[in-house]
Parts: structure tokens; sequence; C-alpha cells
């Protein structure tokens, strides 16, 4: 299965392992749930996507690798203690708690939520000494004498024998007590997260033309390539960072990511023709509605070089949805902060006290939250944004207030309602040139193959979908109902063809 599909899994085994009758006793008993078990090519998402289902569950996640760990730190020290069997005393040995088992614990306590998931990753890559325990592990939740908490959830991960030396194989015993997983690499499944994640447009636009680089493992003779969904993630991360500094990326930093000689090459010239793309068809003019006047040098242009300029309308347009469905967010979560802001000033209290104590409040809970690993990447940008923005207004209050309540009050409104114009002229900017964008598609490539692509771009994207719900943009459910319209009669058509 893909990962995607992966994830969902785990949700729901989350969702019945946690299920609980009408006395409180959980409906499948501890003994008998069935740590899952991953197996999949490095790289792929695996420790993304605990990351993902604790998030959306609002669950607690704590994870380890386990080959970080030595036998000791697993079970816990051995110490002497004393028991007394019959009428004689005698010396035996325990074990402390072992770390990861505390750790679960530690968490419980953080969050105050009593659910979660154990993860642990390179479970079939454990040194021969940690090998039993590990095995006692998933039979029996235990690590030495101490069991995960019920509630907690067993997730492990690991690498198929081909892409490390060190996997150990599990008896038919261990697996008859786990469920096996394989997982796929699988790439419209990664596009999906790619666009919420924001990978670069040149590598999205690259892999849309070269799927088969997408994730790669060859051996040779004298060494291993490789190139994996992870790399691909992290290199973007760097490109980005490097445009934004004014620093050039070369063949030699795509290589440290991609580690095929080949594909990296490859990628490195195709990421200078989509900067060259870029400056030659004019993208940032597309998007304010003036148009290339050559039209037919671009309707006749190679296929892949039609992708890279729709890579690079999407790309655009993507950043300002983000952006859009960012700001909305943020003041979503800002609404119910200042509305606590107006019934707290009504006891007397002073703005700035109020906003200080509300801020104060909202950073504690949110690095709470991140500490518990109860909040995605996405959620914790967010929530400090919100942060950011209460100090700004409490910065605009301590300077600004008049200790009238009302007037006030009417200043963190006006400071609120200021924030709204702006977003809602980012987001009548955006759609104006999404508008632009489908003007030009449809003047250079009417609505063929071109079209068709850049649509379903769109509708791939979660920020693209999100802004159009939100400006229901009249273009894109024009073409999009034409096109399927058009589906719809290629249908008829093939069945009329095979009757007659």
């Amino acid at each position: 299965m893909n990962i995607k599909e992966a994830k969902q899994e785990i949700i729901n085994a989350v969702r019945a392992y946690t299920t609980r009758d009408e006395t409180g006793s959980l409906v499948i008993e501890p003994a008998r749930q069935r740590p899952l078990l991953l197996i999949g090519p490095p790289g792929i998402g695996k420790t993304a996507i605990m990351e993902q289902a604790a998030s959306e569950l609002g669950i607690n996640l704590v994870s380890y690798t386990i080959t970080h760990h030595t036998r000791q730190s697993a079970i816990g020290l051995p110490y002497i203690a004393h028991r007394k069997y019959g009428e004689k005393e005698y010396s035996v040995t325990e074990y402390t708690m072992s770390e990861i088992i505390a750790s679960v614990y530690d968490q419980i306590e953080a969050s105050g939520v009593s659910e979660g998931i154990l993860f642990l990753d390179e479970i079939n890559c454990v040194s021969e000494t940690l090998a039993p325990t590990m095995l006692q592990f998933l039979q029996y939740k235990t690590f030495g004498t101490h069991q995960v908490p019920e509630g907690f959830v067993i997730v492990t991960a690991g690498n198929p024998p081909q892409y490390n030396k060190s996997v150990r194989d599990f008896d038919i015993v261990t697996l008859d007590r786990v469920r096996r997983i394989v997982v796929e690499e699988d790439f419209p499944v990664w596009k999906e997260y790619a666009y919420r994640a924001g990978v670069h447009g040149s590598i999205m636009a690259y892999l849309e033309i070269h799927r088969q680089n997408f994730y790669s493992i060859r051996t040779e003779v004298d060494d291993r390539y490789f190139v994996t969904a992870r790399g691909w993630e992290d290199l973007s991360k760097m490109i980005s960072l490097y445009e934004k500094s004014g620093m050039q990326v070369t063949e030699n930093l795509v290589q440290q990511y991609l580690q095929d000689e080949k594909i990296a090459e490859d990628f490195a010239v195709y990421y200078e023709l989509y900067n060259k793309y870029r400056t030659v068809y004019g993208t940032a003019e597309i998007l304010e509605g003036v148009y290339p006047e050559d039209s037919a040098l671009l309707k006749n242009a190679p296929f892949d070089e039609k992708l890279s300029l729709i890579g690079l309308l999407v790309d655009s347009l993507d950043q300002e949805f983000s952006d859009c469905i960012q700001q909305r967010s943020v003041q979503e979560m800002l609404l119910p902060i200042l509305r606590q802001v107006r019934d707290d000033m009504k006891t007397g209290s002073p703005l700035g006290e109020v906003l200080g104590s509300l801020l104060q409040r909202h950073e504690n809970g949110l690095e709470a939250r991140n500490r518990a690993h109860m909040i995605s990447r996405e959620e914790l940008r967010r929530g400090r944004l919100v942060t950011l923005a209460l100090k700004d207004l409490e910065k605009a209050a301590l300077l600004e207030q008049s200790g009238n309540p009302a007037q006030d009050y009417g200043m963190v409104k006006s400071w609120f309602d200021k924030r709204e114009k702006h977003r809602a002229d980012a987001g009548a900017a955006a759609d104006a040139h999404l508008t632009h964008c489908f003007e030009y598609m449809a003047r250079t490539y009417g609505e063929g193959q071109e079209m068709i692509i850049f649509l379903s771009e769109l509708t791939a994207g979660y920020y693209s979908l999100e802004f159009i719900k939100d400006w229901q943009n009249e273009a894109y459910y024009r073409y999009n109902k034409l096109l399927l319209l058009q589906e719809r009669q290629d249908t008829l058509r093939r069945e009329v063809l095979e009757l007659v």
C-alpha cells in the first residue's frame, strides 16, 4: 500500500484499540492489540505519517530510533532487591524503569492525555544483544518488567533487507503477533503531501516530467546510488533558503541531497531551465494579465517545456494561495482570543494587562502541545504567527490605550479590521491572478490537454482547493465544468463506438 493508506491504517488501529465498552474497559484488551509493523524503503515518510496521525487524532507521540539504544537503556538498569519467600529472605535482581517506558509516562503527564502512539523505528535492525528484548516487546508489550501503559498503541517500522545489511528476519511466532504492512513509494500520493508542504515548484515540475526519478535506489560494484522522497523535500527547503539569500543553487548542492550523480546532474540542468522559463515566458506578467505576444511559439513548444510553464504558474499561484489560507487561519484563531479580551475588559481590567495574560496563556498552551508532539508543524507555525500578532497588538495597546474600556476595545477592533482588509486585498489579488492564468491558458492552448493539466494541478493542491472554496473563482468552475462535460461526451462516444 502507499504511505497515505498506511497512515489511515494507523489512525483506524488507534481508534479501534482505544475504544472502550460501557464499563470503561478496552474492547480489545492490550494483550490482543497487535503492534503495527511498517516495512518500506528508507526516506519514504514513515516517521512523518506518525506525526500527522497523532496530530489528527489529538493524542501523544513518543518516537525512538531503536538502533540508538542499548539493552540497558531499553529495559532499564539492574539493581538488587530483597524479597522474603516463606521464612527466608533472598536477594533478587530487578530493573529500573526503561527509558522508553518512562518517556511515555512523562508524555502523558505533560499533555494530560492518556492515549498515544509509541513509535519505534528500525525495529528489525537492532543489535544482537537487544534482539531478544525487542521480540519480547512485540509479543508482550513490555521492556524488562515494565509494560507500555494502557491506551498507547505500538507502531514500529523497518527497512527491507535489500536496503540495510543489518536487517534481522522475524520468526513466524513474532510475525503472527504483529500487523505487517508493506509500504511502497507512490509519487501521486507524495505529490498531495508535497503541495501542502510547499515543496519547491522546480522539483514538482521536474518530477511531473521525470516520475521515474522520484524514488531510485541502485547498487553497482563500487557504490550505492539513491534518491528518496526525504531527499527531495530536504533539497526543496534548501533551494528556497538559497534563493531568498541570493545564493546560487549548484549541482554540488543538489548532489548532497540526491545521491545519484545522473539524477542530480539532470535536475541541476532542469533547475536552470526552470528559472530561464520564468524570465522568457514572463510568468509574473501573465499573473498580472499581460500576456506574451507570440502565442504560436508557446503553443508549439516541446511538451516538457509546456509542463514547466504550467508548473511555474501553479507554483506562483500556490504561494499566494497558501499565504491567504494561512492569514485566514490566523484570523480565525485570533477571533475567540479578542472576544475574551472584550469580556475580560468588562470586569475593569486594563487592556494591556488583559492582553499580557491572554498572550501568556496562548504561548504556554502552544508550547505545551508542541512538547507533547500533539501539534503539526503547520499548526505550530500558525500558532506562533498568532503569538506575533498578539505581541504587535500588545505593543500598540501600551502606546494607545486610554483607560476607557469602550475606546480601548474600539482600538482592538480597528486593529483586527485592518488585518482583515489586508487579507481580503491579498485574496482578491490572488483571485485575479488565477483568472488571468485561465485567460492565458485558454488564449494559448484552448481547452486541450494543457488546460486539463493546469486544472488537474490546481485540483491536486490543498491550498488551491481551499482558496477556490473561499473565493469561488468563476473561471475555475467554468473551465472545470466544460472539461467535465467534454470528458462525459468522450465517454459516450466510446460507448457508442463499442456498440457499432
